[in-house]
């Protein structure tokens, strides 16, 4: 219950929304996300950490770095929230 509470709060926000979206299917360096979203790099930071604490992105160091994901392997209710979140946007923008 705890995990569907925080993947729910999670995804409550447009920004995070728009960064899930980002993610489907790539990986991007945080300095890409900041340049996409036109925020300041730390709320950028907080939106990220907000979303890897719910399991739905995954982050590495690359260097001076930091690129994040979807996760190869996510829980099982986020992969579901996952899916449906990036389909539903992603027709949302065809419209």
């Amino acid at each position: 219950m705890e995990d569907v509470l925080r993947i729910i709060k999670a995804l409550a926000d447009k920004n995070r929304l728009e960064i899930v979206l980002m993610l489907g299917g790539t990986e991007l360096c945080v300095c890409h996300i900041v340049e996409a979203l036109a925020l300041a790099p730390s709320t950028v930071s907080e939106h990220l950490s907000i979303l890897e604490r719910a399991g739905l992105i995954e982050t590495r160091k690359k260097g001076r770095w930091v690129h994040c994901r979807l996760p190869e392997k996510p829980l099982p209710e986020a992969e579901s929230a996952l899916k449906w979140i990036i389909s539903s946007l992603k027709k949302g923008r065809q419209k």
